[in-house]
């Protein structure tokens, strides 16, 4: 699965910098759906994950006292120093890179997908995400509570797209469009009135 994760993600980014390449300045101001980071702060996040290598993951997150959130402030601090046009041209110079740091190849296409929409909203901007990409995120994140804990938030419940052919677990159901169902795995409360169900305030509340 790994070998052809790259040319997914590489889509999302050049996806994702066209999205962008005509924002004033007010759009770049907007809070993402990430707390506390406007659109080009995520941007500039996203920036720093795609020119991160795992000796630089192993500096930088010495360098923060090994916190994570204080690495990821650190970097947005340098990235978006020169403004959105210089980040967002740095991103895109970085959209076929395969740097990444240690961890699961296709958790750097959910970094993308998810990102990716934690911009788009605010701005309503729409994107119709691959089925292919959508569905090889949420089958990792089902199973992995790795930073954002979705094994455990979704467990119990009975997930199902209602525009793909994906289903997972048991219980109170769940359902929306994939994309939607992935948000919500990964946290994002916003995205619940997209989804219908008995578990959906059980989600609401974890």
């Amino acid at each position: 699965m790994a070998d052809n994760v790259w040319p997914l993600v590489h889509a999302e980014r050049a996806a994702l910098a066209d999205d962008l390449d005509d924002l004033t300045a007010e759009q770049w101001a907007t809070p993402s759906l990430c707390d506390g980071w406007t659109v080009h702060d995520l941007l500039a996040h996203e920036v720093a994950t795609a020119s991160m290598t795992p000796v630089s993951f192993f500096t930088s997150i010495l360098g923060a006292g090994f916190s994570f959130t204080k690495m990821a402030e650190k970097q947005v601090v340098r990235e978006t120093a020169a403004g959105p046009a210089a980040t967002l041209a740095k991103y895109r110079s970085l959209a076929t890179a395969t740097s990444a740091p240690p961890g699961p190849k296709v958790s750097w296409l959910g970094e993308e997908l998810i990102h990716g929409e934690d911009i788009r909203r605010p701005l309503g901007i729409k994107r119709e995400y691959p089925d292919a990409s959508v569905v090889m995120t949420l089958d990792f994140y089902k199973g992995s509570n790795l930073i954002v804990g979705a094994k455990k938030r979704v467990a119990g419940l009975a997930l199902k797209a209602t525009d793909t052919d994906w289903n997972h677990g048991d219980g109170p159901a769940v359902e929306g469009p994939a994309m939607s169902l992935l948000m919500a795995m990964t946290g994002r409360k916003s995205v619940l009135d997209d989804l219908s169900g008995p578990g959906v305030e059980t989600l609401r509340s974890r």
